[in-house]
């Protein structure tokens, strides 16, 4: 059974956790650049008796911080950055930004964050009680948006003696995250040319713009040769000033996903073949950065069970009549299809809640059974790399109604309103009792660590960013 005063804390500590979530959620700041959301827990952190130490690999917003001593070390990872565009007034059920474009968080990073710290400092509640023996270290992981946090921690070797590391997700139902994410490269190729009068002397301009769109062309004639899980992404970063100027300069910015992290490499090495392509048909140069890269998710089982029995002994949340009015105003903005797909997925899981307007269709109160695993999730997470370097284990709580659209205004209503918090605290109690079952019992961390082991055999960790000097925080 998970430890009473952990969860006890937990729920008594809840105005500070709220407070903390909220203070982060009103100052919405991007990847590397979250003084505000890092310095906020970091500073809780330290009042509660952590050493912390602060701009950790280069990154002035990530932190590390530590409470207790000696074996075993247990890692929780928490987020804190926002989003691009989705800037939202909090309460609001419709599209109502504070700044037009500006941040907002749509993936719930300010409750992520918040409830891994809340967890750390509940573990910390228990070994001054006498209760557990160990140490708890919270990674405090900016930029999990650009896959860039972890990545670079570990690349500086941060996790080399940590035993294991939990982490969690926002989402839409109580469940272990045992699908697959993908592995990834993010790229950005920046292409010089000479620019001229393009209606006068158009003979003298070589046109970088030009060779950006033949990149493009290219990609896309790829994608009939490339696994059909592969997937490529650019958005046209810079493209020139004015029509009657051959741009000398223009800028694309690829991601790469693939399930695995070979292949993503496979296809990068042909996306490099492209640019070059592009450059000999067009008279240009150019030069590529690599900006990002993350390794697939890796489960372990072991960690998985820990996660899935302590949830199930906790129990979910209910939520009360106003969250549920608020949900379903939520849903009525969805894009159509929505929220039929969400209760569809449910039911391919075994969970029947009904038909879209049917009772007991906007929040999940139960736990859910665990995604199969391998499942291909399509998106991507720097927890990737954590994972192949510790035995790592990751799971959702409910903080948004069933069918929401991730990255979206209404997921930062949803985050920043009582259903987020209440899944928010339900994380905490989670994490920090799962923490304290593995410093009670060193045979389940080993067995955790020989699976850990007998996956990665054969896959050595090779750091994606090995030749990139360090995080790019002018992005």
């Amino acid at each position: 059974m998970p430890l009473s005063s952990v969860l006890e804390f937990v729920t008594g500590q809840a105005p500070l956790f709220t407070e903390l979530s909220d203070r982060i959620w009103d100052t919405p700041e991007l990847g590397l650049h979250e003084t505000k959301s890092s310095a906020t827990l970091a500073d809780a952190l330290e009042a509660a008796g952590f050493a912390v130490e602060r701009g950790v690999a280069g990154m002035p917003t990530a932190f590390i911080a530590t409470y207790g001593q000696g074996a075993p070390v247990i890692a929780v990872l928490g987020e804190f950055d926002a989003l691009p565009g989705l800037s939202q007034q909090r309460g609001a059920t419709e599209h109502r930004p504070i700044v037009p474009n500006g941040p907002g968080h749509g993936c719930g990073h300010n409750l992520l964050g918040t409830a891994a710290a809340a967890a750390a400092m509940a573990v910390r509640h228990a070994i001054r009680r006498g209760e557990v023996k160990g140490t708890v270290r919270f990674y405090g992981c900016p930029a999990e948006e650009t896959l860039v946090g972890k990545t670079f921690l570990v690349k500086e070797g941060r996790f080399k003696d940590v035993d294991c590391a939990l982490t969690w997700h926002p989402g839409a139902g109580n469940q272990l995250m045992t699908e697959q994410h993908t592995a990834m490269n993010s790229a950005r190729f920046t292409f010089h040319g000479v620019a001229s009068h393009a209606a006068a002397m158009p003979e003298n301009g070589r046109s970088a713009l030009d060779a950006v769109e033949l990149m493009n062309v290219g990609a896309n004639f790829l994608r009939e040769h490339v696994h059909f899980s592969t997937r490529l992404h650019y958005v046209i970063t810079d493209g020139g000033l004015a029509p009657n100027v051959v741009p000398n300069r223009a800028e694309v910015w690829y991601y790469v996903r693939a399930p695995r992290r070979s292949q993503v490499e496979d296809v990068y090495a042909r996306l490099l073949d492209i640019a070059r392509g592009a450059c000999l048909m067009t008279g240009t140069t150019h030069e590529v950065r690599l900006v990002a890269g993350c390794y697939d998710t890796l489960p372990n089982k072991v960690l998985d069970g820990v996660l899935q029995r302590t949830m199930e002994a906790i129990g979910a949340p209910t939520y009360t009549t106003e969250e549920k009015a608020l949900a379903r105003a939520l849903q009525a903005t969805f894009p159509e299809g929505a929220l039929r797909k969400g209760l569809d997925d449910l039911r391919r899981r075994g969970v029947d809640l009904g038909q879209p307007g049917d009772p007991g269709t906007d929040l999940v109160e139960q736990i859910l059974p665990p995604p199969p695993y391998g499942e291909p999730a399509g998106g991507s997470t720097d927890v990737g790399d954590v994972s192949y370097v510790v035995p790592t284990a990751e799971m959702r709580t409910v903080t948004a109604p069933v069918g929401m659209p991730g990255h979206s205004w209404q997921n930062a209503v949803s985050v920043g309103s009582p259903i987020g918090r209440r899944g928010m605290l339900f994380a905490a109690q989670i994490l920090a009792a799962a923490v304290c079952d593995l410093m009670k019992d060193p045979d389940l961390v080993q067995r955790a660590k020989d699976e850990h082991r007998d996956a990665t055999v054969s896959t050595p960790y090779v750091s994606p960013v090995r030749d990139v000097p360090g995080p790019a925080l002018d992005l």
